[in-house]
């Protein structure tokens, strides 16, 4: 196995650099497998290791003249190589190597990626133990349902995260694939086991059949997993943009001390890192459609592809990279009201728990369609209105007195009753 070349941040895995050093690192193995296989000298590959190297300067000096980056490339390490530098590239076409050297880059982004998603769904993982009793008020269409709880909320978030996690492992193995099979994918001037030696050596999977190009759905589906956990990120920065609006107020971003949250009103405490999140998820969305119209490249193969990945691959793992990070600090110091939770979920006197009082009425005898004209009618009239008191209109209603004694009703706006079967959800995560 030949040592990747590694650095530490998502940016610099995309810079010229790293790139270069990957395109170089992929030339190396083949002449080292080339070797193995008695095509080449071995003391010519022993030369080529100790000497290639290459200067970005020079190569993009190269590159304005003849018009090809793999070529001003090649032509610079040339340079440093001398007579055994006829041994680099020797049977290949350019996205042998490109393509190659591409997955190591996906490959070692999906590291870092993977590292922070793990992060994110400890963070999850430990909200949602802490608020495992905290009640608040479910919503449907954006109107109050009933009661759940908080941490039953955040399990929701936790599930989704741990199926992210399993598609970018698939997608890590799907994409982890190398090609050296020159022009249009026949090898018909290289050994097809010098594409299986170098592979190996790259900690890559031969491609299956490969044109003159890896072929782009495994790219389009890199892409969309991307495009699916920064979806994930944005659903919940949304939630919690609503949970914070001042007439709800149940949650809350970490507000530092010395922040500012508008230059006219010094009241204001917006959840910006939230509508950030927000707005980037749509960027890579985007970069996922690109990654899709990708897929349709003329014949074996065009480079209408390259411009797209060029600006996509890097904007789009670097943006995954930090919204994982700032979903993570987020969720880690958000800040959690259950009064407030506790009052929401009360208001117009426990209209939420008209299910309850439906069912009890109905396991009492009475007609669904009568009992659900009762309760509807106790809970328009008490909806929205100042003062509203939905269980009084109940407690005073003389058919549901008939049929229900003071007790029972005082038990159908007990909230135990819908949090008795989430035990079983925390349990499938084990929270």
């Amino acid at each position: 196995m030949i040592e990747r070349y590694t650095l530490p941040e998502m940016g610099a895995i995309w810079s010229d650099e790293y790139k270069l050093q990957t395109w170089l690192q992929v030339e190396i193995a083949v002449c080292e497998a080339q070797a193995e296989l008695g095509y080449i000298p071995q003391d010519a590959v022993d030369e080529i290791k100790a000497k290639a190297k290459f200067d970005i300067n020079r190569v993009l000096e190269i590159e304005k003249e003849v018009k090809h980056d793999v070529i001003a490339f090649l032509t610079n390490v040339n340079e440093y190589v001398g007579d055994a530098g006829r041994y680099i590239h020797l049977g290949m076409t350019s996205s042998d190597m490109l393509d190659t050297a591409l997955a190591l880059q996906i490959v070692a982004s999906l590291d870092l990626i993977m590292q922070k998603l793990e992060d994110c769904i400890q963070a999850i993982r430990y909200q949602a133990q802490q608020h495992r009793d905290t009640v608040m008020i479910g919503r449907s269409h954006g109107i109050h349902a009933e009661p759940m709880t908080f941490g039953f909320k955040l399990a929701g978030w936790l599930a989704e995260m741990l199926r992210n996690r399993d598609r970018l492992c698939a997608i890590k193995k799907s994409i982890a694939v190398g090609q050296i099979s020159g022009a249009v994918g026949t090898y018909a001037n290289i050994d097809p086991k010098i594409e299986e030696l170098t592979c190996q050596k790259l900690g890559l999977e031969p491609d299956a059949a490969s044109t003159q190009v890896i072929s782009r759905d495994r790219h389009a589906e890199f892409m969309n997993g991307l495009a699916l956990v920064t979806a994930s990120i944005e659903r919940f920065a949304v939630e919690i943009r609503n949970l914070q609006r001042t007439d709800v107020l149940e949650v809350e971003e970490f507000f530092s001390k010395g922040q500012k949250g508008s230059s006219a009103m010094p009241h204001k405490r917006n959840p910006i890192r939230s509508e950030r999140l927000t707005g980037m998820a749509r960027l890579v969305r985007g970069y996922a459609v690109a990654a899709l119209e990708n897929v349709a490249l003329w014949h074996e193969r065009d480079i209408s592809h390259s411009s797209v990945e060029r600006v996509a691959f890097p904007d789009a793992c670097i943006l995954t990279h930090f919204m994982l990070v700032e979903i993570t600090d987020l969720v880690k110091h958000l800040l959690v009201y259950p009064e407030n939770m506790t009052r929401n979920m009360n208001l117009y006197g426990g209209v939420v728990f008209s299910q309850r009082v439906l069912l009890t009425l109905v396991g009492k005898g009475m007609k669904r369609e009568e009992a659900y004209a009762i309760v509807q009618s106790c809970a328009h009239t008490e909806w929205n209105v100042e003062g509203g008191n939905f269980r009084a209109k109940i407690e005073a209603n003389e058919q549901v007195k008939a049929l229900l004694s003071p007790e029972e009703i005082a038990d159908c706006f007990d909230a135990k009753h819908h949090l008795k079967n989430l035990d079983q959800v925390y349990q499938r995560l084990g929270i």
